[in-house]
């Protein structure tokens, strides 16, 4: 027996008849002996529909009242899961986050967790065997009383969380995939299903375009050593053995993982946006100049790269934003063109991140120098370079972006069964 914290998506509780299907996977684990809560998203477009309101409502509203609003798409899962469960013969019972209570910074829409008190539901558990439906992606400000939600991708972090301050054994990410896959199987047939990822892996992976988890919760996973299993909801409930391992990927620290290879993934994003800053004056304080602004807007600047002239006295930078700041980012530059005093600004936005991720990085050299290789065989133009102990990104033109996947798949062995 142990305890589990099970997190189900918006496509695994889309309809009545999905949610249903949550529940025999909840009684599963219930009727193998474990102590249980669950966190739930929205169902699948709900959250949406309910900022599509909020905005058609007033395109300038009150960030609090929004909060509010959106966070009712988790409350009325919850309820249907809980009501669903009792249906089964299941102690259970719905939780919003305010009644936990999971206690948040007040920068509603994207607030973070500062701490949550899991004492009554680990007391329920002991007294009553009762299962926690805990609606996901919401908190509250404990000073001001208000609701707050934790951004997009929240009740990911929402699980993470409740399963550390739960003292749980593991957190189950139950999505519309079967775990972790070497990269996009849409983009590379032969992707394969990866059985356990290191927590760093897994946070360069989710932070360069892998979209199975949300960055935060693999951070709040690493911090905590929570381990997390990436497994399918649509397995059907009744296949599976509680007692047994099921396909997914699990999410551990590296001691855990016996032997790596060289590279474990590669993950792509064509989100991206690149400027050129052209023919600065090469002097202290330019640096600040430009990216000072940008962070002041809360504009995030990824791949940077500087060339300097042969005479050392101009230079140019350039540096990628995510493409939905492409516009605000060369507003920003422009309102400080007098302070940074620059001859012309380049952008695009027809280009893509490319990654290779891997612990293994970290013993062998050579690594990155073959990628530049086998691309430039293929006639791929790489645009700038950015490196880390267990990763290195390319920027390249989009039009590019899968032949590039494709080429780097092989390239480490990752096609092999």
């Amino acid at each position: 027996m142990g305890r589990l914290v099970m997190k189900f998506g918006g496509t695994s509780v889309a309809n009545v008849e999905r949610i249903q299907n949550v529940a025999r996977h909840v009684k599963r684990e219930v009727d193998a002996g474990h102590d249980v809560a669950v966190v739930v998203s929205a169902m699948s477009g709900k959250t949406n529909e309910l900022v599509g309101w909020a905005k058609e409502t007033s395109a300038l509203h009150d960030a609090r009242e929004y909060d509010a609003v959106v966070a009712s798409g988790e409350q009325v899962t919850s309820g249907l899961l809980a009501i669903a469960l009792q249906g089964l013969g299941i102690q259970a019972r719905s939780w919003q986050g305010w009644q936990i209570p999971i206690h948040t910074s007040d920068a509603h829409a994207s607030a973070r967790i500062l701490g949550i008190d899991g004492s009554e539901i680990v007391s329920r558990f002991k007294t009553r065997k009762e299962v926690a439906v805990i609606a996901g992606f919401q908190g509250i400000h404990k000073d001001s009383g208000r609701i707050t939600t934790l951004g997009r991708g929240g009740s990911d972090t929402s699980a993470v969380a409740i399963a550390a301050a739960l003292h749980a054994d593991r957190c189950d990410i139950y999505t519309d995939v079967d775990g972790v896959y070497t990269t996009d199987p849409r983009v590379v047939p032969k992707a394969k299903r990866l059985d356990k990822v290191a927590f760093e892996e897994m946070l360069e992976m989710a932070s360069q375009g892998a979209k199975v988890l949300q960055v935060r919760s693999v951070e709040l996973g690493l911090v905590h050593n929570m381990p997390i299993f990436v497994r399918s909801s649509f397995d059907k409930p009744e296949d599976i053995d509680p007692h047994g391992t099921p396909p997914g990927t699990l999410i551990c620290s590296e001691e855990e993982i016996v032997e790596s290879q060289v590279v474990t993934g590669i993950a792509f994003s064509k989100d991206e946006a690149q400027i050129s800053v052209r023919h600065i004056e090469d002097k202290p304080g330019i640096a600040a100049a430009i990216f000072g602004p940008l962070a002041d807007a809360s504009i995030n600047v990824d791949m940077i790269v500087q060339n300097v002239s042969e005479d050392g006295k101009y230079t140019d930078l350039t540096f990628t934003v995510p493409a939905t700041d492409f516009v605000r980012a060369k507003d920003t530059i422009a309102k400080a063109k007098d302070k940074i005093g620059y001859a012309k600004v380049d952008a695009a936005t027809d280009v893509a991140k490319v990654s290779v991720i891997g612990i293994g990085m970290r013993s062998h050299a050579g690594v990155a120098a073959r990628a530049f290789k086998a691309l430039s065989e293929r006639n791929i133009n790489i645009r700038a370079i950015t490196t880390s102990e267990i990763k290195f990104s390319l920027l390249i033109d989009a039009a590019y972006t899968e032949l590039a996947v494709r080429t780097l798949h092989t390239l480490y062995g990752l096609d092999q069964t």
